[in-house]
């Protein structure tokens, strides 16, 4: 691993992340997506936050391969950001049924 710190680290996952909306849609919608199939694939139920969390898996076995390479470390970051920002979008479009009282003040 170069002497790359937190600051490069991150701005370097900003950097991947920043453009993937226009080939892959929002986060929320592109997770959403991928539950949907993982969870037809395996007939297991996958959330959006799911599928953030076994992405930033999948990079750390890799890691505990090479725990220097540090792609692996960037990609972690970005899906961490993605992963945070696909929850709020999620969230934000989660209307209370009719009926229900929302707990955000008005």
């Amino acid at each position: 691993m170069s002497n790359m710190n937190r600051s490069q680290i991150l701005a370097d996952a900003e950097a991947a992340v920043r453009n993937r909306g226009a080939n892959y849609g929002s986060p929320s919608e592109n997770f959403a997506r991928i539950a949907q199939l993982w969870t037809a694939y395996t007939d297991v139920d996958f959330a959006v936050e799911d599928v953030g969390v076994m992405m930033m898996l999948v990079k750390l076995g890799r890691l505990m391969e090479n725990p220097h390479h540090q792609d692996s470390w960037v990609d972690i970051a970005g899906y961490s950001a993605i992963t945070a920002e696909a929850i709020g979008e999620t969230l934000d479009n989660q209307h209370p049924l009719e009926g229900q009282q929302s707990i955000e003040p008005s």
